[in-house]
């Protein structure tokens, strides 16, 4: 796991030794163990490494060239690549230089062209710069798990694995985009390759693209998902076939020369990772839960406990309380420079840490579990017709009712709205089609981006089984009654988990996971909501009035409680993004109270 960067000038001049070196340093946090640097031409591209696999030779970049003569190919990559094994057996009259699992890559570039990645089983935002094509290549893992952004300048193309990385280098200037952060706030989260910043795009999930000249010349595209319909499978038949496959991911994500633990919540997704390390692991277990000491949300600690007995896992309970949440929120907001305002990242920021001091530099998590067998409610909801109770998902945004922001945004739904159409393919259910929309947008961008910067802070790398493309292309193609039956999602899974953990009880009733920020919020609220509402990200946008009204309002139900979580979480990430301030201190310190 690492960070890369680059700048390819439009010139062909070198790019700026100084400026490679700022993208470098912006990037420290997500591969604290070494640094590379490669020039070619009028491409210049940078790595920071976090050593996970071949520890001792496996530094970037890498170098091959596909005709003896010819100017060698540079590669710099984030990510894993899970059947590095395999491709290396494949590959097998290639010399390699590296045991790494991202060498492999390069070769298969030199021998497929643009249509390498189709190839690649695993995570990764990658960068080839190729001197005899006279072309820089990125691409980005179908899934979206690792980032990759990209702005096109006067001096040139360039891109890095997190926006503050442009911007500190003097690349790109920050400056918002209205429709998208309309979007953030109703939403929590941004939609397509437009970012919050001007000028900054994502390099979507599955995206190749070439650049020639400082300018993006072709684009190649590989789909997450399986087109068409539901394969009809006997429940007898998917639950063997789930088994094999269970194994076979979580197996080849436990590829490591580090060691590596797991994220329990007690919920289904991470159980079956607990029942399969478990099962696949000689040593306990390292398993992380955390929880939420005197306050009304459901605490999953107890339950996690008795799971990890169950298995002889090694259990670690992380208590995020009240002074947590006031004095790690600014540091959370300055890591997620891609905003995403999920309450999720307080608890997953802390449980990083708490890995890191136990020694860990590899996470399992069980990050789309819901998306790809099934899950949300709001599936079935999306499935039913409206007589008996559907509705569009996320219909209603999170300020819509409540006359905090001076003009209600009318567009705020566009991004997701075309994505529900582009999800509707020929064949697909209507629960197939609201998951596939939440695979193009709520995953990468708000899920695995929380996943990629809470943990990348911390110096470990988040690894997400279920979304592995064999297990996942599975999954999406079951019929809908192996996904939902009796008002439940995941069934399928659920079944698998009844016996292979039974101390899981999946099939009970359970609380959903919660973050109680409305109730911590609400104890501040009138200290709190003066503060926020001169906040020039804030002001900008809403009613002073109204946003004290909300905050002194916040204990009282979840719609207030969330939307003061939004405009809490919005104001100190405008403050370190937009406005250039350091988080330094708690909130009441960094909202100079």
């Amino acid at each position: 796991m690492c960070g890369i960067a680059d700048i390819m000038t439009v010139s062909g001049a070198a790019p700026n030794v100084a400026r490679l070196g700022a993208l470098a340093e912006a990037l420290l946090h997500r591969g604290p163990d070494g640094t590379g640097q490669a020039i070619s031409g009028g491409v210049g591209l940078v790595q920071t490494r976090l050593a996970i696999i071949d520890l001792e030779a496996g530094d970037q970049p890498f170098y091959a060239s596909k005709n003896k003569g010819d100017e060698q190919a540079i590669l710099v990559a984030n990510g894993e690549i899970y059947n590095y094994v395999e491709l290396r057996l494949d590959m097998s009259r290639v010399k390699f230089t590296t045991r790494s699992d991202c060498e492999p890559p390069l070769h298969l570039y030199l021998r497929h062209g643009l249509g390498f990645a189709r190839h690649l089983r695993g995570m990764y935002a990658l960068a080839i710069a190729d001197p005899v094509e006279n072309c820089l290549v990125l691409a980005r893992d179908p899934f979206g798990i690792k980032p990759l952004y990209y702005a096109e300048t006067d001096l040139g193309f360039v891109f890095a694995s997190e926006p503050q990385a442009l911007f500190r280098a003097g690349l790109v200037i920050p400056v918002l985009r209205p429709g998208v952060r309309d979007e953030l706030l109703q939403l929590q989260f941004t939609t397509g390759a437009d970012t919050v910043y001007e000028d900054v795009y994502r390099v979507l999930p599955g995206e190749t693209l070439q650049i020639r000249g400082g300018r993006i010349s072709d684009r190649l595209m590989i789909s997450a998902l399986p087109d068409g319909g539901p394969a009809d499978m006997p429940k007898a038949m998917a639950l063997r076939r789930l088994d094999d496959l269970l194994n076979d991911s979580v197996g080849i994500h436990q590829r490591s020369d580090v060691p590596y633990g797991m994220f329990l919540s007690g919920g289904v997704d991470s159980s079956v990772l607990l029942a399969m390390m478990a099962r696949l692991n000689e040593r306990p277990v390292q398993a992380f839960t955390a929880g939420f000491s005197g306050t009304k949300v459901a605490d999953e600690r107890a339950h996690a406990r008795v799971l990890a007995a169950a298995v002889g896992a090694e259990h670690h309970e992380v208590d995020f309380g009240e002074e947590d949440f006031w004095a790690l929120l600014p540091g959370v907001a300055a890591a997620m420079d891609d905003p995403a305002a999920d309450y999720a990242v307080l608890p997953t920021f802390k449980l990083a840490a708490a890995a890191r001091a136990a020694g860990l530099k590899v996470v399992l998590s069980g990050e789309g579990g819901d998306e790809v067998f099934g899950g949300y409610g709001r599936y079935r909801r999306a499935r039913r017709a409206r007589i008996f109770g559907g509705r569009p998902m996320r219909q209603r945004g999170v300020f819509d009712g409540l006359n905090v922001l001076r003009q209600t945004p009318d567009q705020w739904r566009d991004g997701f709205a075309l994505t529900e159409f582009e999800a509707m393919t020929p064949g697909r259910t209507k629960l197939q089609a609201a998951q596939a929309t939440d695979c193009a947008d709520w995953l990468p961008n708000d899920l695995l981006g929380k996943l990629d910067r809470c943990l990348m802070a911390h110096g470990v790398e988040g690894r997400v089984p279920l979304l592995d493309v064999k297990l996942a292309s599975f999954a999406f193609s079951l019929p809908d009654h192996l996904k939902v039956r009796r008002g439940r999602g995941k069934w399928l899974l659920r079944k698998w988990l009844e016996t292979a953990l039974p101390a899981a009880r999946p099939f009970s009733a359970k609380r959903g996971f919660t973050v109680p920020v409305g109730e911590w919020i609400g104890a501040e609220g009138k200290r709190l909501g003066p503060l926020v509402a001169r906040q020039p990200g804030v002001a900008e946008i809403c009613d002073a009035q109204a946003v004290e009204g909300l905050f002194t309002a916040a204990g009282n139900g979840q719609k207030i409680g969330q939307a003061a979580w939004v405009l809490l979480f919005y104001a100190l990430w405008h403050r370190c993004h937009i406005e250039g301030e350091l988080a330094t201190g708690g909130v009441f310190d960094v909202l100079g109270g």
